[in-house]
């Protein structure tokens, strides 16, 4: 009796390259439904590493390739936001540091990003690692953002071809007065989690802060959005944590799963998102489906 080998269709690989197909068929096919009003959105974790600012970038990126217009608010001091969408963030450039503390309107420092024709960004420099302090003694300190955010977006809807479909705020991984002013501006949370032990610590202190955020500053507030990141299908651990995560947030942990990726991490030096880096990549493929869904779910909740 002889071994036979496997075929080269039964292959491992060859699974895997007819598996991506289907899925890059059924992303070429997917629809991108636009909200019937903006969608304001706070990508949040309070524990560093997990894909934060990767996720806000790409998911812009993502919706304004299908059509969308998005805004990208960076509240990060460090900027990598702005970076990754192409936006300029040099000290002297006009940015989000303007209209938390010196009330610039959001029309003059919001740029247009070169990666998709509805891409635009509210950059970050490096005078927004002062703001916290700056704000503490202001007025309405945790509402600044929010009141210039809503009279900006009533503004692009009386003088713009397009009003905007979405609004993606990226925030430092601390809650401090930025985080607040996101959180306030926000009427959704989205939460990308790492695939990874841990994962799940610090979790219910950032529930928890979210429910105090939405009783006494922003009732329309609420967690939205969960999604999986740096999953590596490889390991068992990965496996787990989507399976615990899914268990505790069936309604809110999206379909699609982002993969650990060389290529996700080399776009931002290049001043791109993956989307427009490498659009064949699987981490372009899997944020462009993390996006229909988010979509397709806003269409039924908003429509």
């Amino acid at each position: 009796m002889t071994n036979q080998s496997p075929s080269f269709d039964e292959s491992p690989l060859m699974r895997e390259i007819t598996e991506l197909a289907q899925r890059r068929k059924a992303v070429a096919q997917a629809e991108f439904p636009r909200p019937s009003k903006t969608r304001v959105f706070t990508v949040a974790n309070q524990k560093g590493g997990v894909g934060k600012t990767t996720t806000t970038v790409n998911l812009a990126a993502a919706l304004a390739k299908t059509g969308a217009k998005v805004l990208v608010i960076d509240l990060d001091p460090q900027g990598n936001a702005s970076t990754a969408v192409g936006a300029d963030h040099r000290a002297e450039v006009p940015s989000v540091y303007d209209i938390l503390i010196r009330d610039v309107e959001m029309q003059d420092v919001v740029q247009k990003s070169p990666e998709f024709e509805g891409l635009y960004c509210a950059p970050a420099t490096i005078h927004l690692a002062g703001a916290e302090i700056e704000l503490v003694p202001l007025v309405a300190r945790e509402l600044r953002l929010r009141e210039n955010l809503d009279r900006y977006l009533e503004y692009a809807a009386t003088t713009e071809e397009q009003p905007y479909d979405y609004v993606f705020i990226d925030c430092p991984p601390s809650l401090g007065l930025l985080t607040i002013n996101a959180f306030v501006a926000a009427r959704e949370v989205l939460i990308p989690i790492q695939c990874e032990y841990y994962a799940l610590e610090g979790l219910s202190q950032l529930l928890s802060n979210i429910g105090l955020i939405a009783k006494h500053l922003n009732p329309r507030l609420a967690v939205s959005t969960i999604l999986l990141t740096m999953y590596d299908g490889r390991t068992r651990l990965a496996a787990q944590v989507a399976e615990d995560v899914r268990n505790h947030f069936p309604d809110e942990t999206l379909t699609a799963v982002i993969p650990r990726s060389v290529r996700i991490s080399e776009a931002p030096s290049y001043g791109q998102t993956v989307i427009s880096y490498d659009p064949q990549s699987t981490g372009s493929l899997s944020y462009l489906e993390a996006a229909s869904e988010i979509a397709r779910k806003g269409a039924q909740v908003h429509g």
